[in-house]
């Protein structure tokens, strides 16, 4: 029998300083049963600090053809196209062509993911940023996580405060360039 996925219902209070960006929000997070806590998580502030309309959780995991979160236009058009975890060049090429704008959201070391994308080709490589958390604060964090819980998401000056059912984390946004840069 096929392990289904856990649905969590997550109620967010969003201010993100750096962008101008407040809304209070619930979001329902399907995991995977091939999906850690700390990969949901991120995708979870991927959501969050990309938060804008037309913003939508995909399958993740669980298709091979849409990004973990995806921006769409009234249209339907893919505006941009967010990847989470440590996805290959191509890839990134294809979502930041496709879009025209994407971004790289990593639960791991980044060094290694920024070394494969060194010599690859990746559609406007210097505009695809890679973003990475402290480790230990996504582990402390993720596992805080419940099926139900109340998230507060506070951005500033290139840090991310997370309060979880009244536990606090923080962790500064690591940023790089796709293009190595």
């Amino acid at each position: 029998m096929a392990l289904t996925a856990t649905l969590h219902h997550f109620t967010i209070q969003l201010a993100d300083m750096d962008r101008g960006v407040y809304a209070d929000f619930g979001l329902r997070v399907a995991q995977q049963p091939s999906e850690t806590a700390i990969f949901m998580l991120v995708r979870v502030l991927a959501y969050c600090l990309e938060y804008t309309d037309g913003i939508a959780l995909t399958e993740g995991v669980a298709t091979s053809d849409e990004p973990a979160v995806v921006v769409r236009d009234m249209t339907g058009r893919i505006t941009r196209w967010i990847e989470v975890g440590a996805p290959d060049a191509e890839r990134v090429h294809r979502g930041s062509k496709l879009a025209g704008s994407a971004a790289v959201y990593t639960h791991r070391d980044p060094q290694p993911l920024l070394a494969q994308y060194v010599d690859a080709r990746i559609h406007r490589a210097t505009d695809v940023p890679v973003l990475a958390f402290e480790r230990a604060f996504l582990a402390s964090a993720a596992d805080a996580l419940q099926r139900r819980s109340k998230l507060a998401v506070s951005v500033t000056e290139g840090q991310v405060y997370l309060d979880i059912d009244g536990a606090n984390w923080a962790s500064a946004i690591q940023r790089y360039s796709a293009a190595g840069a």
